[in-house]
C-alpha cells in the first residue's frame, strides 16, 4: 500500500466476508474492496453487501476472559479489546485469540507494547489516574482513528457533542451501553461504538446478555 502511487485507486481483493476484514482494509489504506465469493454465497447479496459496509463498527473492551471473548464474536462484534493499564480493574494479561473475522485491539496508557494485536488503543497518562482523556487508534504505529473517550471516573454531559469535532474516522467511547448506543449514533455518527463497563456482572467479567444486547442496539 505505501508503495502505490497517491494518484491511483487502490483495491484489496478477495477473502472478505465480513465488516471487520473490509474496516480492516479501509484502515490500511485501500479505497475499494473486491468482494465475490461472499456475495455469490449468500442468500441476499444486496443485504450483504450492506452489512460488510455498514458502520458504526462494534467493539467490546475490556475483555479478561475467553469466554468473553467467544461470546462477543457470538454476538457480532468486530472488534474485541484488552486492556493492559496498571490499575484497570479489566486488565488483561494478554491478547486472547480472536477469529481472523475480528480486529483485536490492545489498549495501553503512555507507551504501547507489542502483543500481537491487529491495532492499538494509546491513551496519554495523567497524573492520579488510570489513563488520560481521549486516545488515538494506531495500526502498525500510525494513526488510523480518534477515540472520543470520557475523563477516566468522570461525567460529562456535552461529551457527545463534542466528539463530532473528534475527525472523521472516530470511535466513540465513554460509558456506552445497551440503553444508550442509539441514541449516541444519531448524535454523533461514529466510526466505531466502544463498551466497557457497562456491559459487566462484575468488573472484567462481562455478562453475556448485556454483550448480546449493545450488539442487537449499535446494529438497529
Amino acid at each position: 500500500m505505501a508503495k502505490a502511487p497517491r494518484d491511483r485507486v487502490v483495491v484489496a481483493e478477495s477473502a472478505v466476508h465480513t465488516r471487520a476484514q473490509a474496516a480492516a482494509a479501509e484502515l490500511v489504506g485501500a479505497n475499494a474492496v473486491l468482494v465475490g465469493t461472499s456475495l455469490m454465497r449468500a442468500d441476499e447479496p444486496g443485504a450483504k453487501l450492506s452489512e460488510l459496509l455498514s458502520r458504526p463498527l462494534v467493539k467490546v473492551c475490556g475483555l479478561t476472559r475467553q469466554e468473553d471473548v467467544d461470546a462477543a464474536v457470538e454476538a457480532g462484534a468486530d472488534l474485541c479489546g484488552f486492556i493492559f493499564a496498571e490499575g484497570s480493574p479489566r486488565k488483561s494479561t494478554s491478547v486472547l485469540p480472536v477469529p481472523d473475522a475480528v480486529m483485536s485491539v490492545a489498549v495501553f496508557v503512555g507507551e504501547a507494547e507489542e502483543r500481537g494485536s491487529d491495532l492499538v488503543q494509546l491513551y496519554a497518562r495523567e497524573e492520579g489516574k488510570v489513563r488520560g482523556h481521549h486516545a488515538v487508534l494506531l495500526r502498525d504505529g500510525e494513526p488510523v482513528a480518534r477515540v472520543a473517550d470520557l475523563a477516566w471516573e468522570q461525567e460529562d454531559p456535552d461529551h457527545w457533542q463534542n466528539a463530532r469535532a473528534e475527525g472523521d474516522r472516530l470511535v466513540l467511547a465513554g460509558r456506552l451501553g445497551p440503553d444508550n448506543v442509539r441514541a449516541a449514533i444519531r448524535a454523533v455518527d461514529p466510526w466505531a461504538v466502544d463498551a466497557a463497563s457497562q456491559l459487566e456482572s462484575a468488573p472484567g467479567l462481562k455478562d453475556h446478555a448485556k454483550v448480546r444486547a449493545f450488539v442487537r442496539e449499535a446494529r438497529a
